[in-house]
């Protein structure tokens, strides 16, 4: 029977109870709904399902997973139970294993299958029999728990080794090795998997090898495959003698197979028995205990206020300097290191800090992209300048947390070619670019939140009755996470030390240790974090202290609208909280050209100052404001000249002249911000007859519209989670409704049943297809042209790639590719003569 099938029958046998679960850990399945159960089974069986259910398993239920699906063969229901699967995990026991089965099972990885044919059931409760999914295949991919492929499946496989494995069989045999001679390839392979069958059999064999060859075979312990120069080469003849190398040893004795000029590999029996006859050496039921430093509560408190400061200040001046010149992009998409240097320089930090913040800033919504001038600029109305100081955090910490953005990779080198997901691609040896596409990572969002639950789950573990907490490093971390999820272990290494550096910003890591604040986003509290910021975290200040050295001093945190207004009429200096801010000539002059004058400045230094307005800063506003303004430098695109000073006044006061924006510079002269043409067009529209003096300029200058990536304010998915109730509900009310699985013929054919929906017809498809190429079986298939006319044809499919599928076709000795989307139904040829 089709595995689909019989998973589907699993699932219809299950509790609402059950089912509940199955959807919270695997939610995929039930998004989109789908109509029946063995649609369900046939999602449930897709690789991509399967793969992100994989993402979630533990070491322990992966490494029973990879022997249960070593032990088996789905082409032939060749099962296993958890009494098998003891024998070839070290450590374990047998309740342990069948726990782990059952929570597969629960997951739909696994499902109960017949016992294999013949097979001698001891007395006692009965076993239990297991089969994986069939795509599990897939999913794991050629080296399950990091062995080697058998010598048949390589002889099958790898033509080189096929030409040489009689001869070198041969020459074992006549040095004496006790290993059978063959005469064909598949003989070979077969007496070379028999000669290195036990762990015995391979010490022996190993006895007479070179120094160090024990140490270079350990380096094959967790994965089987690795890099040897010219390795086809030097797999040539047996050779003997102290001036053989460990390497040249193992490739003539066929301990390592070529597989191309500059790689090898280690067989599945010589893995095994390097691993004393078992597949998995290190089981263990609990995770790996990192020993961890460790700091006060004081300080990991204050370190993490005091970053959170930090951030919210660097925020408000980041925000300023946008929205005092826009950061410009690159044709390529992002902003260059000149401008963030610029950026960097304007707020007194450094380069990578700068790009850190300033993507903090756009994924928050902060800065957006403006399309038409290709500059990131401010929003016009920003909610967040105007909510406490606790909110603003908040806002930032949940846009980090739901960003598909790593932006610790800004600065970081791009490894190849075309590296990222940008159309317009760095070349390789530049850097990434702050806003660019290249630090997209749309797995960000699930690595980061599993990151902190293990932070919070190691700070739990090791917390002191004394007030110390646990500093935890980027090592601590990774190991937990690839004990936990081994199979993310990847992404995690890769990002991890960034998303570190990130949280420590944003005050949920203080001092190395996850702070008070971070437990609570960890746990998805953000109550309770707004309400432990709110205690800790100091106030907003709102006055300086005024020195007659044309400073003031900021003695802490300024409000924002403080702190822009004092970065409008003054420079800031040094860096942290006690901003220094000088006064000058250029400064006032600025606040001077942003329409203030002298009283409205001493007005406002007045309000915010603690101290009485140095009569030194006082003189310099005035004498400034006294000298500002003699001369005004303005924008106009037009001019309206008339000797009629009163028909230039009533212009001004016109409503259909508004949209030009005249304003009176003299008597006889008005300015228009539109072009001659237009301006000219409106005045004779109002019945006057003006005369174009000059023609307007035929220069048109074209923007530039490429789009740039992550225009706009983003918007970014948090990482999945389970599915609300009521759509579990719905989801099962469909399920139940209906009365048993769809058709089915009863002997394990894989034709669609009338009825059945596109997804499960895929699916079998798909195993049907893979199957037969595992086995080399005809199928028959009934395929449509492009006029819509079927045929019934019976060939032998050979692979299946990019929704295409090669069959060799007997009848016509040829080989050709099919579109699977032009395949109606497909079935394996003996089921179809039944």
């Amino acid at each position: 029977m089709s595995l689909i099938r019989a998973l589907s029958k699993e699932l219809e046998a299950r509790s609402d109870d059950s089912l509940r679960a199955l959807f919270s850990a695997r939610p995929d399945l039930i998004s989109p709904n789908v109509p029946d159960f063995p649609a369900l089974a046939a999602r449930a069986s897709a690789r991509v399902s399967v793969q992100r259910a994989l993402e979630r398993l533990n070491r322990p239920q992966m490494q029973v997973l990879e022997t249960l699906h070593l032990c088996t063969n789905t082409d032939t229901a060749h099962s296993a139970s958890a009494a098998g699967l003891k024998k070839l995990v070290h450590g374990a026991s047998l309740s342990a294993i069948e726990r782990i089965l059952h929570s597969l099972e629960e997951l739909a990885l696994v499902h109960r299958a017949d016992p294999p044919h013949g097979a001698a059931l001891p007395a006692g409760p009965r076993q239990r029999f297991y089969l994986p999914v069939g795509s599990l295949r897939d999913v794991v991919g050629i080296y399950p728990a990091g062995l080697g492929r058998s010598y048949t499946e390589l002889v099958r496989l790898q033509p080189a080794f096929a030409q040489r494995v009689v001869q070198l069989v041969a020459e074992l045999h006549h040095s004496g090795a006790a290993i059978h001679p063959a005469t064909t390839p598949m003989e070979a392979a077969l007496a070379l998997q028999h000669w290195t069958a036990t762990p015995e059999a391979l010490n022996r064999i190993l006895a007479t090898a070179p120094e160090r060859t024990t140490g270079l075979l350990a380096r094959f312990g967790n994965w089987a495959m690795g890099a040897v120069p010219q390795a086809q080469r030097r797999a040539s003849v047996l050779n003997e003698g102290s001036d053989v190398g460990p390497v040249d040893w193992l490739l003539a004795r066929g301990l390592l197979v070529p597989l191309d000029a500059a790689h090898v590999e280690l067989p599945h029996s010589v893995g095994i028995s390097l691993r004393g006859g078992a597949v998995i050496e290190d089981f263990t039921l609990t995770p790996p205990v990192p020993r961890l430093g460790q700091t006060t509560a004081a300080l990991r408190r204050n370190a993490a206020l005091g970053a959170i400061a930090e951030t919210l200040r660097l925020t408000g001046d980041l925000l300023y300097c946008v929205r005092e010149q826009p950061l410009v992009t690159l044709r390529s998409g992002g902003v260059g290191v000149r401008e963030m240097k610029r950026l960097a320089d304007s707020l007194r930090i450094e380069l990578h800090d700068a790009g850190l913040l300033v993507e903090l800033c756009a994924l928050a919504g902060l800065v957006r992209l403006d399309v038409d001038s290709s500059a990131w600029v401010q929003p016009e109305q920003l909610e967040w300048l105007t909510l406490p100081r606790q909110e603003q955090w908040l806002w930032l910490v949940n846009a980090w947390l739901a960003s598909e953005r790593a932006p610790s990779l800004v600065g970081q080198p791009i490894t190849g070619p075309g590296a990222g997901p940008a159309p317009h691609r760095a070349a390789a040896g530049t850097t990434i670019n702050a806003l660019s596409a290249e630090a997209q990572r749309p797995d960000a969002p699930v690595v980061r939140k599993r990151i902190l639950e293990i932070l919070n789950e190691l700070t739990l573990e090791a917390a002191e009755a004394d007030g110390k907490a646990p500093v935890l490093d980027a090592a601590a971390v990774l190991q937990r996470a690839e004990w936990t999820q081994p199979r993310m272990a990847r992404r995690f290494s890769s990002l991890i030390r960034g998303v570190l550096a990130e949280a420590e910003m944003l005050g949920l890591i203080g001092s190395g240790a996850l702070s008070q604040l971070g437990s609570a986003i960890a746990a998805e509290r953000p109550d309770e974090a707004l309400d432990i910021l709110g205690e800790h975290l100091p106030a907003a200040l709102n006055h300086v202290l005024l020195q007659a050295d044309l400073t003031a001093v900021a003695p802490g945190y300024l409000a924002p609208e403080l702190s822009e207004k004092l970065l409008m009429m003054a420079d800031a200096e040094g860096q942290g909280p006690a901003t220094i801010y000088r006064f000058s000539v250029a400064s006032i002059r600025r606040a001077l050209d942003a329409g203030h004058d002298a009283a409205s400045l001493l007005g406002f230094l007045r309000e915010h100052s603690a101290t009485v307005v140095p009569q030194p800063l006082e003189y310099l506003v005035e004498d400034t404001a006294a000298r500002h303004g003699r001369l005004r430098v303005g924008g106009a695109s037009s001019f309206i000249q008339s000797d009629d000073e009163d028909a230039l006044l009533e212009l001004v006061k016109e409503s259909g002249a508004s949209g030009l924006g005249l304003v009176r510079i003299a008597p006889t002269v008005l300015i228009s911000r539109a072009g001659p043409k237009e301006t000219a067009q409106v005045l004779r529209a109002l019945g006057l007859s003006p005369a174009v003096e000059e023609p307007e300029s035929a220069l048109v200058r074209l923007r530039r519209t490429t789009a740039v990536p992550g225009s706009g304010r983003p918007v970014y998915s948090a990482p999945r989670t389970a599915p609300p109730e009521a759509d579990v509900d719905a989801q099962l009310a469909i399920l139940r409704s209906h009365k048993g699985p769809h058709g089915g013929n009863g002997n394990g054919s894989h034709r669609p049943p009338a009825g059945s929906t596109g997804e499960e017809a895929t699916q079998l498809g798909l195993e049907t297809l893979q199957k037969a190429i595992r086995l080399r079986q005809s199928v028959v298939m009934n395929v449509v042209d492009s006029q819509g006319n079927s045929s019934r044809e019976t060939v032998v499919p050979v692979s299946v790639t990019g929704g295409r599928v090669r069959v060799f076709d007997p009848a016509r000795e040829t080989e050709r590719v099919l579109s699977i989307h032009r395949i109606i139904d497909i079935e394996a040829e003996e089921e179809f003569q039944q």
